[in-house]
């Protein structure tokens, strides 16, 4: 059989032109598509900045879309989806860059980080917690140990909370003696529910001890030991509050003056409140003050006489009502009237303010109803402020 040599002379030509438009075509789509990714990425970081939440996620989408493996792009769109609250697709996003078998392990660490974020912010706190717990010894295991204090103060899981609080301490990321002393305050409280108050007492100590200057655990446990019967060990408690926990006086004055009447400490008590109040004036101890000097002999005029020297030095339209209230006018058919009128005007005055949020209460909160923040609720009213 003859070979016949010209086809192959004229196939070389055709072979090497077809392979020469095949990889013109390749790099031409090489090419589309890189400038694709990068404009659909600039278009996406500049709808970002101009606060376009939806266009830009739309931007993002079609820039992963062209470049998959793109890592930044899926961190960038997870945390939109994330501050627009579809917790869904975030946790999708999320998921499957973990799922990649070729991400590095500290993109692995950051997509387990923010997986954890997506479940705290969508409230499954059991899968909050399992997602954190992962990332112990990891670089974000300061940042997931916060998350995990305030996913078991959420689920009001005390115990684990006081525990991961005593890992924060050890570790030197910051004080939360007082905090735990919190946790321990809501332990001995669920021991009182449970009819268990010597266990409920143990738990108060052991608050005492690991932060003395907190006031929380003392008058909680004057208050489990008046319960109790015991006014006079009560009443040491607190007493002893009033100089570990000066900031707290006027919390510990309202409480104490029960105590010291039932403990017949009435003197003592009162000089330890007029000394407190000569240092730092305050309602609160004002009001004690004159209560336990009326126990002390028959009310006259000079227990009122302590509003009158309260408005020299502080301004105060609740101590001038007070002093009103006691008072003979000039029109006295016209007193009840005017008193109703600043009775009202001053209960907004006598309300607790929370520092962090702006929260407004009646009574006293240790962590604020509104932002759950801890001890952001000074212990003078509104219009000591």
């Amino acid at each position: 059989m003859n070979f016949d040599l010209s086809w192959i002379l004229l196939g070389l030509p055709l072979a090497f032109v077809l392979g020469w438009l095949a990889s013109r075509l390749d790099l031409r789509q090489l090419r589309f598509e890189n400038r694709q990714a990068p404009k659909a990425y600039f278009k996406g970081l500049n709808f970002l900045l101009n606060e376009q939440q939806d266009q830009a996620i739309d931007a993002f989408i079609e820039a992963v879309q062209n470049d998959p493996d793109t890592s930044e792009l899926h961190f960038a769109l997870g945390n939109l989806f994330r501050r627009r609250g579809e917790y869904e697709r975030a946790v999708r996003v999320h998921e499957h860059l973990l799922s990649r078998g070729d991400l590095t392990l500290a993109d692995h660490q950051r997509a387990q980080h923010a997986l954890a974020l997506d479940y705290l912010k969508a409230g499954l706190l059991d899968r909050a917690e399992a997602a954190l717990l992962k990332l112990e010894g990891t670089p974000f295991e300061a940042q997931a140990r916060l998350a995990l204090l305030a996913n078991y103060e959420r689920s009001r899981d005390w115990p684990q909370a006081a525990r991961i609080a005593q890992k924060l301490t050890v570790a030197r990321q910051g004080n939360f003696d007082t905090r735990l002393a919190h946790y321990l305050c809501e332990q001995a409280e669920a021991c009182v529910a449970e009819q268990r108050p010597d266990e409920a007492i143990a738990v108060l100590q052991d608050a005492i001890a690991t932060a003395p200057e907190a006031p929380r655990p003392r008058m909680a446990l004057a208050q489990l030991l008046r319960s109790q019967g015991n006014s006079a060990q009560a009443y040491t408690a607190l007493a002893q509050s009033l100089d570990t926990s000066p900031s707290a006086v006027p919390l510990i004055a309202i409480a104490i003056v029960d105590l010291a009447i039932q403990s017949g400490q009435n003197a003592a008590a009162l000089a330890l409140l007029k000394r407190h109040y000569e240092s730092s004036p305050s309602l609160d101890v004002l009001d004690a003050i004159v209560a336990l000097e009326a126990t002390l002999r028959a009310p006259s005029p000079s227990a009122r006489d302590w509003y009158v020297h309260h408005l020299e030095h502080e301004p105060s339209l609740v101590a001038a009502a007070k002093w009103i209230a006691g008072e003979k006018l000039e029109h006295e058919q016209f007193h009840p009237q005017v008193q109703r009128a600043l009775d009202h005007a001053v209960k907004p005055l006598l309300r607790y303010r929370c520092a962090a949020c702006g929260f407004e209460t009646k009574q006293h909160f240790w962590q604020c109803p509104g932002c759950q923040a801890w001890d952001s609720y000074p212990s003078r009213r509104v219009e000591e402020l």
